[in-house]
């Protein structure tokens, strides 16, 4: 067997990966707060070939030379490593729903170990009573008049609790103040993360921490700026025309591996049916 096959595959196995990333990030363009994800790709470690024992080569003089045991270093292929999403702002478009609330970021402070800046998030809590983070700020009223997510979860505040409203003539202060017939209801929950990598994504733009720890309070930091805007929803970061070129990228590279993998399989053939045959 080629050991070229397994070099092949190995590549085609991570464009193909890269290719279904690239396509969800395509499939939410339109989603409001969604974070493209992107891909990082590793080689394999090396393997140092060497020969089993002591060869002869003949030389032009008659004589023998020896060669040398090392034959070499063999790459063995290629794999998508991580996919991680890119927390960078999103565009801000108004709606002119008072339930809709997209968060603007300013200034983030830079995680000293992995050199990245922090980002924010709404909270929120889930049929479990678990906390859960968004930047889908998509909210509406259910039927007791709480403020919910569209995946039905509650909207907290700044203490953790459930905000109730009694119609969607409300206001939101860019502090995330939230007042109803001139008095402060609530404000908006909004939590830091100051490695947001690390936060798992649970599809519908919902994220949760590892082990269900606790985010820190936005508001709490100095360091921490930014502003909330109702009436408006921030758009997904994917830039649909570089992902679009990435894909064709990662389809043309795949199919220079398959091909790759065609002319493996017609030398198999070959040595199969004529090299081996017997007179």
């Amino acid at each position: 067997m080629f050991r070229g096959f397994y070099t092949v595959a190995t590549g085609m196995i991570a464009q193909q990966r890269k290719t279904e990333m690239l396509t969800n990030n395509m499939s939410n363009v339109n989603t409001p707060g969604f974070k493209a994800d992107q891909s990082s790709m590793r080689a394999f470690p090396d393997m140092l070939l060497s020969s089993l024992g002591e060869s002869k080569i003949p030389s032009q003089n008659g004589g023998t030379l020896s060669n040398s045991p090392v034959v070499g270093a063999l790459n063995t292929g290629v794999y998508m490593q991580e996919t991680m999403p890119h927390f960078t702002q999103g565009d801000v478009r108004e709606t002119g729903l008072s339930t809709d609330i997209a968060l603007v970021q300013g200034n983030m402070p830079i995680n000293e170990d992995t050199g990245r800046a922090g980002a924010i998030f709404f909270a929120l809590e889930n049929e479990d009573g678990a906390d859960r983070f968004t930047r889908n700020g998509n909210f509406t009223l259910d039927g007791q008049g709480f403020l919910t997510s569209s995946e039905g979860y509650y909207v907290l505040d700044e203490a953790g609790n459930r905000i109730e409203l009694q119609n969607d003539r409300f206001t939101v202060q860019e502090n995330g103040v939230v007042t109803q017939d001139g008095q402060n209801v609530a404000r908006i929950g909004v939590t830091y993360s100051e490695d947001p990598m690390n936060l798992i994504k649970e599809g519908n733009g919902l994220l949760r921490a590892p082990d269900d720890a606790v985010l820190e309070n936005a508001y709490a930091s100095e360091e921490i700026s930014f502003s909330v805007s109702q009436g408006s929803l921030e758009r997904s970061n994917v830039d649909s025309a570089r992902t679009m070129t990435d894909m064709m990228t990662s389809y043309r590279a795949f199919e220079a591996n398959q091909k790759v993998l065609q002319a493996y399989d017609r030398s198999m053939e070959k040595a199969v049916n004529e090299v081996g045959r017997v007179n």
